[in-house]
């Protein structure tokens, strides 16, 4: 924890995550059950998610850390952002409604390869 010359500290910081919650690159990462077919999934906390079903330590955690990272930092950078009715990337926003983004006049499901914010995380 970083402090100024003199300065104390009155009591430790406290985390919002368990004890076990894993730190990489800055964010924390989380285990937990995710819909069908979802691996993983970056939050505008900071936080990402990898889903249970992905085995700790295997190249397939890597694959997905690395993805999600990725998101996560084009969010903390201001590139992308999101909420329960729109993406943003890179200063356009998409519609977002059940599980599914307009993109170039086309309903695609979340996490689709073909939006420009997938293939800049696949690279």
């Amino acid at each position: 924890m970083f402090r100024l010359p003199n300065q104390k500290l009155k009591s430790p910081m406290k985390s919002r995550f368990n004890k076990n919650t894993r730190v990489v690159g800055g964010s924390p990462v989380i285990r937990k059950n995710l819909g069908k077919d979802i691996l993983g999934e970056a939050n505008m906390d900071g936080s990402i998610y990898i889903s249970k079903d992905v085995k700790p330590g295997s190249p397939l955690e890597k694959e997905v850390l690395d993805h999600e990272l990725h998101h996560a930092k084009d969010m903390k950078m201001g590139k992308l952002k999101y909420d329960d009715n729109s993406i943003t990337y890179n200063g356009k926003s998409y519609p977002r409604k059940d599980g599914k983004i307009k993109y170039n006049g086309k309903w695609m499901e979340e996490g689709a390869s073909g939006f420009p914010w997938e293939k800049s995380a696949n690279k």
